[in-house]
């Protein structure tokens, strides 16, 4: 396996940047990744929570539950 191919890799060079996380009840969230851990519980820092593709509030600073989570992708 080449290095940085794996999936903790791509979160990790992901780290301070913008990214969307999708949950599993459909809401969503954008902002800034500032750490995950090997469950991928999250914590992004000035997020904004969206609900059917609508911003619903911003909430700043925010941890995420890994086992919530279905994608996670650059903003």
């Amino acid at each position: 396996m080449e290095e940085g191919s794996r999936p903790l890799d791509t979160l990790n060079a992901a780290r301070n940047k913008t990214v969307m996380v999708v949950l599993k009840n459909g809401h969503h969230f954008t902002g800034r990744l500032r750490a995950f851990d090997i469950h991928i519980n999250t914590v992004l820092e000035d997020a904004e929570e969206y609900e059917s593709g609508e911003l619903k509030r911003k909430v700043g600073t925010v941890f995420i539950r890994g086992d919530t989570i279905t994608i996670i992708s650059p903003a």
